[in-house]
């Protein structure tokens, strides 16, 4: 206590990293932490948080033909099916479900790319100034980026809501459709 870390003989693989104590904010550690880079499934942390901020549990989503057709991993959910939104969020977190992903942003924000905006707006509320949102579900597309510094900031901001630590602290979880067909 009192003395500060010895984080120079770190031997970090990672190209980028930062270490920050949730609670302060105040960072312990970082490598290249302002680097900008793609954000991958992690993007999905963001697309739970403002779904959750912006839609009911018991809200009705409807897979479209787009959604349906984002590649693996996927739910294989159908075009039409219709399913709980606090189920799919089990999805989308628990197995990083593409598909899942694009229906709820479609079905919060009218599209992935007006969704894609709610994230940026979001995530400049929260003083994320290196990320750019242009999917829900983190699959490669240009100016889709992100830094440490900024995911740590936006994975803090996530786990101060309850639903989202409920699901992430879940380790299975089944459902079916609204029909109960599937």
């Amino acid at each position: 206590y009192g003395e500060e870390s010895d984080t120079e003989n770190i031997d970090l693989k990672a190209l980028t990293a930062v270490l920050t104590d949730a609670e302060t904010g105040r960072v312990l550690y970082d490598k290249n932490a302002d680097a900008p880079m793609a954000m991958a499934s992690t993007t999905k942390i963001m697309t739970c948080l403002v779904i959750l901020e912006n839609a009911e549990l018991d809200e009705v989503v409807t897979v479209s033909d787009y959604a349906a057709s984002m590649p693996d991993v996927q739910l294989n959910a159908v075009s039409g099916d219709a399913f709980y939104i606090e189920d799919l969020l089990y999805a989308l977190m628990l197995e990083s479900h593409n598909d899942v992903a694009v229906a709820l942003a479609e079905h919060v924000g009218g599209s992935e790319k007006d969704f894609s905006e709610m994230m940026n707006c979001r995530a400049k509320e929260m003083g994320c100034t290196n990320t750019k949102f242009v999917t829900a579900n983190g699959l490669d597309a240009e100016n889709h980026y992100t830094t440490a510094r900024d995911l740590a900031q936006i994975t803090i901001e996530a786990l101060k809501n309850e639903i989202f630590l409920k699901i992430i602290q879940t380790s299975e979880y089944s459902f079916e459709n609204i029909s109960g067909t599937r």
